[in-house]
């Protein structure tokens, strides 16, 4: 194996991928968290493969294996190509196997009876390797290693439902007589073993200090400019984070610049590469071909191609969501776009180090979008480059998560009391409620699942609900790709503009029932955007602590949600042209809030009058929403808010900011254990704004179903005072924050 690593260039390992190996040889599970580019792919597979070549000589032929879990397939199928290279010099000991949704049924078989080292993802596992684990057991009997990549992005409900199948493969490798070390790779985080203990359920050591030799990367924040239009209620409107990055994609391919695009949503990423594409044509015919869009919902050859061209250099320029930030490991990157932050500084870290990687001098562009967070960030650069990476938040005894999981070991292998440790404390409660509801039955000491259908289908552990909606072009019947039940009523309702691999389609008609858009080829001069409706009722308060006469309040609630309009807005511009009404169903969701109260004498106080109540609480809302990120590692559109100036649960003006997920994903929980930082740079974000009145850099929500009415924005940072005040001095880290 030495000679192996000697052959691939690389004569003395970094002290980090040292003590990893040393650690995963002694049969210590542990994770490894440097940074972007730091060689943790050798820092694991130095004892993988070293463990793999010594167990080919196993009498039995199939000798020792170890499973590589990955949170995309691209990163798998790309790790396929980096340990093949690595192992060729030790001939066939070594017989790597990429195990997805996109592998041949007739390579399935192979993989299960001769591969040993088996790159796959949670999703896979979930739902074929481990209902199937007969057909696996001689690969489960074996298995030394599980390998877990970029194991930060295993974080709310995800994170949440990959812990529990991890326990259930613990489960299923301890019945075939193998207890496999746990080797996680992430990008820097705090409190990574911590983290990765909750993720695993076993105890992992860390390893967090970076050995390796650092290339200097320019990093520049990047703030559009304001144009001369207006948008809802007036207020200013700037460039779009979208048509900045084009342009600046245009402008570094003419330059002949390897350049990424993150954009955060499918859509983005499309226009990005759209723009880009019809901006290089007026400049060299040649280049649009050289720039190409990439994200989820592609067909998988369409997926391979763009990796392969990325990879031999034929594409110059790429607009992509995180899909590739976890997914192609490209050297020669020269520069990364940012086209608005991505939610967390790790993942931050994490693009922004694919320029670079060859240990040259790199380029990373944060452009900012119109919105609290981005704007508050690019005017305190100190939030990005000095404070602490942030905790990956997740939750496993989630019961919406844990019940689904349990009906799934039971199908598996009949549950036992023994099993209760292994799936956490809920777990004696959610069995008695399975027994109820027919799912699962008592025979002695066990328990069995009734069902003739796979228990695994009970959930989809990515947090989506229902079948994903197959779009299909209407007067040709081609499939053209799928999106996630739970965001079809916001994507591809009927009107909708649906952008898929440079082209625009219009959504004719959305059918629910058949999980259907019908969709045709169109170029509308506009892109869409939903609008909903939003109640809430609490259902239970967990925990409560006083502020002044304000309460900060943590619990379970219910929320009716329903699209009820969409908005046309002009693509460069972000302008709106008009709003068309949907009829589409409301849905509920039982989730996990935290929410905060006042009252009169504190709104006298602050000078908010009535008729100001309802644009101070909104705003206050709007903006609270928009800044979450920066405290818990989540997404804006991972969490939604509601602002009523008379509760009927809580009698009181109130602000509920609440997880988009059942069960809740530990964000609002986070939310309540940092409130006090939290809300005070909420009211730091809207006081500095330079707008008068409002606008989408401090107060207003792309995603308001109230079209932005009411907002208020002096009243909400002098409510926003009054209600700190009261705030007790050590509110931060007061109990368990799920991380």
């Amino acid at each position: 194996m030495t000679a192996a690593i000697r052959a691939a260039g690389i004569a003395r390992p970094w002290t980090h991928q040292a003590l990893t190996a040393e650690h995963a040889l002694r049969g210590e599970s542990v994770v490894v968290a440097t940074g972007t580019a730091s060689g943790k792919s050798l820092a694991y597979l130095a004892p993988v493969l070293s463990t793999l070549l010594d167990g080919s000589e196993a009498p039995n032929g199939r000798g020792t294996t170890a499973l590589y879990l990955a949170p995309t397939k691209a990163l798998a199928a790309d790790q396929r190509r980096s340990v093949r290279a690595l192992a060729a010099p030790l001939g066939k000991a070594v017989r790597p196997a990429v195990y997805d949704g996109d592998t041949p049924v007739e390579e399935r078989e192979w993989v299960r009876q001769y591969a040993n080292y088996v790159l796959t993802n949670p999703d896979m596992l979930h739902r074929s390797v481990l209902p199937s684990h007969p057909r696996w057991a001689s690969f489960l009997r074996a298995l030394r290693y599980v390998v877990i990549d970029e194991c930060h992005t295993y974080r709310g409900v995800f994170g949440s439902h990959v812990a529990q199948v991890l326990r259930r493969l613990r489960r299923l490798c301890a019945r075939y007589g193998s207890e496999p070390v746990f080797l996680l790779a992430s990008a820097t985080a705090s409190e990574p073993a911590t983290a990765a203990s909750r993720l695993t359920g076993v105890p992992v050591a860390e390893i967090t200090d970076d050995g390796s030799p650092r290339g200097e990367t320019v990093f520049a924040l990047w703030e559009p400019p304001l144009t001369e239009l207006h948008g809802e209620r007036g207020a200013p409107v700037r460039r779009t984070a979208t048509a900045e990055t084009a342009g600046l994609l245009t402008d570094l391919a003419v330059q002949g610049v390897r350049t990424v695009a993150f954009v955060r949503s499918r859509r983005g990423a499309e226009l990005v590469a759209l723009i880009a594409q019809e901006r290089l044509a007026a400049v060299d015919r040649s280049l649009p071909s050289r720039i190409a869009a990439y994200r989820g919902g592609y067909l998988p050859e369409e997926r391979r191609a763009i990796e392969r061209a990325l990879h031999t250099g034929e594409l110059l320029g790429l607009s992509a969501t995180t899909a590739l930030e976890l997914g192609v490991d490209v050297a020669g990157l020269d520069a990364v776009l940012l086209a608005g932050y991505p939610g967390t500084r790790a993942s931050l870290w994490q693009q922004a180090g694919r320029a670079g990687r060859t240990g040259r001098g790199a380029l990373a562009v944060l452009v900012a979008r119109d919105d609290p967070l981005d704007t508050y960030l690019v005017h305190h650069p100190e939030a990005l480059f000095r404070q602490p990476v942030e905790s990956t938040v997740l939750d496993p005894d989630n019961p919406y998560v844990l019940a689904p999981h349990l009906c799934a070991a039971a199908e598996e292998l009949p549950l036992t009391e023994a099993d209760l440790a292994l799936f956490g404390p809920e777990t004696p409660g959610l069995l008695s409620q399975l027994e109820l509801r027919k799912l699962l039955r008592r025979r002695g000491a066990s328990w069995h699942w009734t069902r003739r259908e796979r228990a695994a289908e009970l959930t989809g552990i990515r947090g989506e609900g229902g079948r994903p909606v197959q779009v299909v072009e209407e007067g040709t019947g081609r499939l053209l790709g799928t999106v996630d039940a739970s965001a079809a009523h916001t994507t591809v309702h009927q009107g909708a503009v649906h952008l898929h691999q440079g082209r625009s389609y219009l959504v004719r008609r959305l059918d629910l029932e058949d999980s259907v858009a019908l969709v045709e080829e169109a170029d509308p001069p506009y892109s869409t955007t939903a609008r909903d409706t939003t109640t809430i009722s609490v259902l239970e308060t967990v925990e409560e602590v006083p502020w002044g006469e304000a309460r900060l309040c943590f619990g379970s609630v219910e929320v009716t949600n329903q699209v009820v309009s969409f908005l046309r807005r002009r693509i460069i511009t972000g302008e709106v042209l008009g709003e068309s009404r949907l009829d589409l169903p409301p849905r509920t969701l039982r989730t996990r809030a935290v929410w905060w109260t006042v009252t009169d004498d504190q709104l006298d106080d602050a000078h908010v009058a009535p008729e100001a109540l309802g644009g101070a609480l909104h705003a206050a809302e709007h903006a609270s929403i928009g800044m979450l990120p920066l405290f818990a590692s989540c997404d804006r559109w991972d969490i939604g808010g509601v602002s009523v100036p008379l509760h009927p649960d809580t009698l009181l003006p109130t602000v509920f900011v609440y997880d988009g997920h059942p069960g809740g994903a530990g964000f609002a929980e986070r939310a309540f254990r940092t409130a006090a930082r939290w809300l005070t740079a909420t009211r730091e974000a809207i006081a500095a704004c330079e707008c008068e009145t409002g606008c989408p850099s401090c107060i207003q929500s792309p995603k308001c179903g109230n079209g932005n009415e009411p907002l208020d924005k002096r009243a909400a940072v002098r409510l926003l005072g009054r209600l700190l005040s009261g705030a007790p001095e050590e509110t931060e880290e007061t109990g368990p924050a799920g991380d």
